[in-house]
């Protein structure tokens, strides 16, 4: 069963909300952030993640992201992430980047890796 703790993604062996699961938080709300910026056949990747765990979240308390753009390019955008529990408590933050690539394009790179095995 996948709960989001450290045990159920296997990162640590307590019930706890874990960092993984925050920072695929982080990561959702960067996405969010970054669509309406988008074209047509374009998407982004996560290239870098730099972040704080700073407090313990129960299994059971809800976490929300957020994601504000800080620095960017047409190409490549960097956010200041955070994240708050349900008591409203920051329990993560830190940046992330992102990449804005062609989806096909992206697609067929990471495809030839199996037709070169």
């Amino acid at each position: 069963q996948q709960d989001g703790s450290f045990r159920s993604v296997k990162s640590g062996s307590l019930d706890v909300f874990s960092t993984p699961s925050m920072i695929a938080l982080m990561e959702q709300a960067s996405c969010i952030a970054i669509e309406p910026a988008l074209k047509e056949g374009e998407t982004s990747v996560g290239t870098a993640v730099t972040i704080s765990h700073l407090a313990p979240t129960p299994i059971g308390c809800t976490v929300t992201a957020n994601a504000v753009a800080v620095a960017g390019t047409e190409r490549e955008v960097t956010f200041e992430v955070s994240a708050v529990d349900s008591t409203g408590q920051k329990i993560g933050e830190g940046s992330h980047k992102r990449v804005v690539v062609k989806s096909d394009k992206f697609m067929q790179k990471a495809n030839e890796k199996l037709a070169a095995k």
